[in-house]
């Protein structure tokens, strides 16, 4: 089922918006000791990375650094609707080693 531009443009807005929350989260959570810091950036950076690319070059980088975490946030990406980059070598398809 193809989306209209309409609602393509409406669903980018409301995953930038989730995505920025979780980031906001995130921060907050490096401070307060009742949130998961780095589990709400993982989840904000694997949102927004499916629409904007200076995040996913980002998440390259980090890739290159913590290869396995990176892994699971990409197959996390997918299931989320998001296409692995075309210059991905696997394609993003690399499951999470543990």
């Amino acid at each position: 089922m193809s989306l209209s531009p309409l609602a393509r443009t409406v669903l980018r807005i409301v995953r930038i918006s989730v995505g920025v929350v979780f980031l906001i989260l995130g921060i907050l959570g490096i401070v307060l000791p009742v949130l998961q810091g780095i589990l709400f950036i993982t989840i904000g950076l694997s949102i927004l990375a499916i629409d904007l690319p200076f995040v996913r070059r980002l998440v390259d980088r980090l890739a290159r650094r913590f290869p396995k975490t990176v892994g699971a946030m990409r197959a996390w990406t997918r299931r989320l609707g998001g296409q692995p980059e075309a210059g991905d070598p696997d394609g993003g398809d690399r499951p999470a080693e543990s």
